[in-house]
C-alpha cells in the first residue's frame, strides 16, 4: 500500500521485473494482481518479507541472490509507527528492528 505500491506500479509500467516484498501474502498478492492488470507486465512477483525479523530478512536475501540474475534497484520503504513496546523473538525492540535494522541488513546482504 502507499508509497511502496506506487513505486512498484511505476517500475512495472517501465517493464521492470518487480518484486514486491510483503509481510502479508493476501495483501501482497492483491497488489501484484492489481499492478499486473494495470501495467500488462507479467513480471511482477510476490516474495514474503518481514523486516522486523532478521531471520526473514536473511531468508529473503538468500532467495533473491539465488533466483535473480541481478538487482538494479532496491527500495526500502517498509516501516511501522505507533506500536506498543514489544521485543522480537531475536530480542530486538520491534520498531527499531522493522524500521532500521532489517532494512540495513537487507541492503548489506544484497550488495554484491
Amino acid at each position: 500500500a502507499g508509497i511502496g505500491k506506487c513505486v512498484a506500479l511505476e517500475l512495472a509500467r517501465r517493464n521492470a521485473r518487480t518484486i514486491l516484498a510483503c509481510r502479508s501474502r493476501e495483501r501482497g498478492q492483491a497488489a501484484v494482481e492489481e499492478i499486473r492488470a494495470a501495467t500488462g507486465n507479467p513480471a511482477v512477483l510476490l516474495r514474503l518479507l518481514d523486516t522486523g525479523s532478521l531471520a526473514s530478512v536473511r531468508a529473503f536475501a538468500r532467495a533473491v541472490l539465488r533466483e535473480e540474475k541481478r538487482l538494479d534497484v532496491l527500495v526500502n520503504n517498509a516501516g511501522v509507527t505507533g506500536l506498543p513496546f514489544a521485543v522480537t523473538p531475536e530480542g530486538l525492540e520491534r520498531t527499531f528492528a522493522t524500521n532500521y535494522l532489517g532494512p540495513f541488513l537487507l541492503t548489506n546482504l544484497l550488495l554484491g
